[in-house]
């Protein structure tokens, strides 16, 4: 993303908060692993989005109208000793320079510095709550000024839910982050494919998830958008089954839900294919019916539509399947009405996308489901589960979870698959597997 893109988005939300107002943006704390370990760093999402700014340790000040510059940096300072062990810092400096700032202070001096331009102003823009160290400091600071008052002080009237405004513009992608967002979809499905050509009975869930990990390594995608979830048979039925560590059996389907994470913006695909190379019966006419409603619910994908659009398109397209399958038994409409397909179809069809896997925006605004517009991008993903052991229900169809995903942009003449290219449907993803297997024979 080009300093550019991040200094429209900073002028964007300062037209918003208007004259008066001051806006404070913390980066995220490191993540401590165990003892003196820490994760790898990943900054703040929102913090990041109107920075570019990397590094832990930092806040982000924007005040509109400040003669001295409206955006303020308050990071670490420059630290040979420190930088030889971690590596470069930007200091105060490098915040101007690299990073657009118009002013810059040492970190250590927010204490001094930020209380004195809160004095200055009479609405603050803050996300109270997510960061309770700050949210500390904020209420002595603000004390600190009220009891000032009797010599012409006065400190802010008015708090603002900060992250209303700045989710609202998260949720409108610009160019650059769907140029982002489809490099990172394309990463995914290549290393779907991937795994589709790769698998075999003997592998393990491990197998599969650290060939997917591998693969997006190979193609610049450094981390993972989330854990990756590899069920085989029964394990597919676990919506948000994480241990992958059983082995992969013939006869078996395995669901792959995961996706890359590149720049800070997050992929996220899901795709169900046979262990052994080849759809069973009843695994064809399952996987087919999911297939049917997602298809459905992607062209509902479209400017103008609510939200929830896709979602009632695939209910209606699963439940009306799972009648015909004999697996629901009743009038499509009522099934509907009293929401009998949750038994085999328990989540929603999707969720917005963005710097977060399950990114910010709301999707209602005054109780009714929000509208789909140009640049929103959402997941669909329907899905069918039905763990062995089901009640009422033939052996046939026992043991099998199946869920197909994409990520979906809203364009202005209806949408866009930004992971068409992993394999779904039944044709590709056997002849996609049986080449393989022959070139290895």
């Amino acid at each position: 993303m080009s300093p550019a893109e991040f200094a429209r988005r900073r002028r964007q939300l300062m037209r918003i908060m208007g004259r008066g107002g001051i806006a404070i943006i913390p980066a995220a704390p490191r993540c401590k692993r165990n003892n003196d370990v820490h994760y790898r760093y990943r900054p703040d999402s929102d913090f990041y989005y109107l920075t570019g700014f990397p590094e832990p340790e930092a806040v982000a000040v924007l005040i509109p109208g400040r003669p001295q510059g409206e955006y303020i940096l308050f990071c670490r300072e420059k630290d040979p000793e420190k930088e030889r062990w971690e590596g470069a810092l930007a200091g105060q400096e490098g915040a101007m320079e690299r990073y657009g700032a118009d002013d810059s202070f040492p970190i250590a001096d927010l204490d001094d510095i930020l209380p004195r331009m809160l004095e200055q102003c009479e609405k603050v823009f803050y996300a109270m709550g997510s960061d309770a160290e700050l949210d500390q400091r904020m209420s002595q600071w603000i004390g600190r000024i009220r009891s000032r008052a009797r010599s012409g002080v006065h400190p802010p009237q008015e708090f603002v839910a900060l992250d209303h405004h700045l989710h609202d513009m998260r949720l409108y992608k610009s160019r650059s982050e769907v140029a982002v967002m489809r490099r990172a979809a394309k990463i995914s499905a290549a290393a779907h494919r991937e795994l589709m050509r790769r698998c075999r009975p003997g592998l393990s869930e491990r197998d599969l998830e650290g060939l997917f990990i591998h693969s997006c390594y190979q193609r610049g995608a450094r981390e993972q958008a989330y854990q990756p979830i590899v069920g085989g048979g029964d394990n597919a039925t676990v919506l948000h089954y994480i241990d992958n560590d059983q082995p992969l059996q013939e006869g078996d389907l395995v669901l792959v839900d995961a996706g890359c994470e590149l720049d800070c913006y997050a992929s996220d695909v899901t795709r169900t294919f046979p262990v052994s190379g080849r759809f069973s019966e009843a695994q064809r006419k399952l996987y087919q019916l999911v297939l049917d409603a997602q298809l459905a619910a992607i062209e509902q994908v479209k400017p103008g539509n609510p939200y929830d659009a896709p979602h009632k398109a695939a209910v209606r397209v699963l439940t009306r399947g799972l009648v015909k399958l004999g697996l629901l038994k009743g009038q499509p409409a009522r099934l509907i009405k009293n929401e009998k397909y949750k038994k085999f179809f328990m989540h929603g069809t999707g969720h917005w996308l963005g710097m977060d896997v399950h990114d910010v925006g709301d999707y209602k605004i005054d109780g009714h489901w929000r509208e789909l517009e140009p640049g929103m991008v959402l997941t669909i993903e329907p899905g069918l589960y039905i763990p062995s052991g089901t009640k009422g229900v033939a052996k046939k169809w026992q043991g099998i979870g199946i869920r197909i995903e994409d990520d979906v942009l809203v364009t202005k003449e209806g949408h866009d698959v930004l992971s068409k290219d992993a394999p779904k449907r039944i044709e590709e993803i056997e002849r996609l597997m049986a080449a393989s297997r022959r070139s290895a024979a």
